[in-house]
């Protein structure tokens, strides 16, 4: 089988079994033919509004049907899909429309004037055919600005697809997907479509609650999933009694990533799902190479994230440039393929020439070819030239039962030039004082100086956070 575009893939599932039911969320069932009318609908209605081919289309809906008819409407239109986040404040989406303006906006209303506005995707049918086109990139998501200001990330591959064969060794070819976390963030964006694509059925939650999890497992059979680690902390911190393995029996695995995980955290996940049930995989919106472990293998070289997949190469290289032996720390700098998998707008990107490319984040290499990462090295805090990775003092936060979260950034300092700060969800009846000689225990002068109690989440649904904001708003400078 050779590749075909999204739009003929979708007509050809739905030709096949009309009644297969593809998506099922809080509104119900929607089958294979509901999925395709209504996708035509929608591209009909794009293309009166002026949406050509190749032109960018931002989709800015909750989770849930309307968002998966959106971008099959879109791509059936011959144009790109941009995923925003419903929660971006208007400054936010004014940054990003300046740097590239879409043709149309789906959802949330657009900042600026001549976008053309589709508040919902219930469109009404009209007649005659479309031609059979793929937008020549398939995917440009916003990143979500936890490295700085964001930035679109616009795929070098187009809209097609041969879906006889699996997209990694990590996502299979058919199942039954529980899409937990938010549809607008490139990775759950990436897998529920190639999923879907492939042969899945999506089960979509709204947002992600451990409770519904796990019951949307047991009542759809489940297969696959992805997570992130704060989600996963929320499952293990359900009663066991909510949790048992019979009521997540169907599961054959699930994938994680989009953030550090504590050891101590994947070795509890690992007890619970079952080491053979368990991925990470390491990777960026970029898709400029990635690294993929099993749970097996993570106990034999806990903390790491895998070996290069897919053609990656990696390269571990110091400030100058230089590369660096094996279990020296230093910058990640990966390679795959022979052109870029991306194209920034708004930013540099930092690829040389001669295709390495690097996230910024900071890690070594073991002599099997393990990768291990620290954290990114913007992100690194430099307490008197002790270089503190702030995922190692979240990781010993978090390791006590009554942190429900916990973020560390650096805060200025005139002696030292920076000390840890962090910022903290307790369960109810914590003692801050607690918390922190638990710290000290663990970390010892690495500890946190101050912690900041709060009760709104740190991380958003993705498990993506912004530490210079955390940094503000807690400790100001001048405080």
């Amino acid at each position: 089988m050779t590749e075909r575009t999204f739009s003929a893939i979708l007509a050809e599932r739905a030709t096949a079994d009309p009644g297969e039911p593809l998506i099922v969320d809080a509104a119900g069932v929607m089958t294979a033919s509901d999925l395709d009318a209504a996708a035509t609908a929608l591209a009909h209605e794009l293309i009166t509004r002026g949406v050509d081919h190749d032109n960018t289309v931002a989709v800015s809906l909750p989770n849930g049907r309307d968002f998966v008819v959106a971008c099959f409407g879109i791509w059936r239109a011959g144009a790109t899909p941009q995923p925003l986040s419903p929660e971006l404040t208007a400054s936010e989406r004014a940054d990003l429309e300046q740097i590239a303006p879409p043709a149309a906006a789906i959802g949330a209303p657009p900042a600026s004037a001549g976008v053309a506005w589709l508040p919902h995707v219930d469109i009404v049918p009209r007649e005659g055919s479309l031609p059979d086109v793929a937008a020549t990139c398939w995917k440009a998501p916003a990143t979500s600005g936890s490295t700085g200001r964001p930035k679109i990330v616009r795929a070098a591959a187009p809209a097609t697809l041969d879906p006889s064969r699996p997209v990694a060794a990590f996502l299979p070819q058919r199942a039954t997907q529980v899409v937990a976390g938010p549809l607008w963030h490139s990775a759950v964006f990436t897998y529920a479509f190639r999923g879907l694509l492939t042969g899945h059925r999506l089960v979509v939650l709204e947002r992600f609650d451990p409770a519904r999890w796990v019951a949307a497992v047991e009542d759809h059979r489940a297969t696959w999933g992805l997570l992130v680690p704060t989600m996963m902390t929320r499952l293990l911190r359900l009663d066991p009694s909510e949790r048992t393995v019979e009521r997540v029996a169907s599961i054959e695995s699930v994938l994680h990533m989009g953030a550090p995980c504590a050891p101590e955290l994947k070795r509890a996940f690992l007890d619970w799902l079952g080491a053979e049930r368990v991925d990470e995989v390491y990777a960026g919106s970029e898709s400029n190479g990635l690294t993929h472990i099993t749970g097996t293998q993570w106990l034999a070289r806990p903390g790491s994230v895998g070996r290069p997949i897919g053609g990656t190469r990696i390269r571990i290289r110091d400030r100058a440039g230089g590369d660096l032996p094996a279990g020296e720390n230093g910058l990640v700098w990966m390679r795959r393929g022979a052109s870029a998998a991306y194209a920034y707008v708004g930013a540099a990107s930092r690829r040389d020439d001669e295709g390495w490319d690097t996230l910024g984040d900071i890690g070594h290499v073991d002599a099997d070819g393990y990768l291990f990462l620290h954290d990114r090295a913007d992100d690194l805090i430099n307490r008197g030239g002790d270089k503190i990775a702030p995922a190692l003092v979240e990781a010993a936060l978090e390791s006590h039962p009554y942190v429900e979260e916990a973020v560390a950034f650096g805060v200025a300092d005139d002696e030292l030039g920076q000390v840890v700060h962090a910022a903290v969800r307790l369960v109810d009846g914590a003692s801050s004082p607690e918390i922190m000689a638990h710290a000290r225990a663990r970390l010892g002068r690495r500890a946190p100086v101050a912690l900041h109690v709060t009760t709104a989440p740190l991380r958003n649904d993705a498990g993506k956070v912004r530490r210079a904001a955390l940094a503000r708003r807690f400790a100001p400078p001048g405080d």
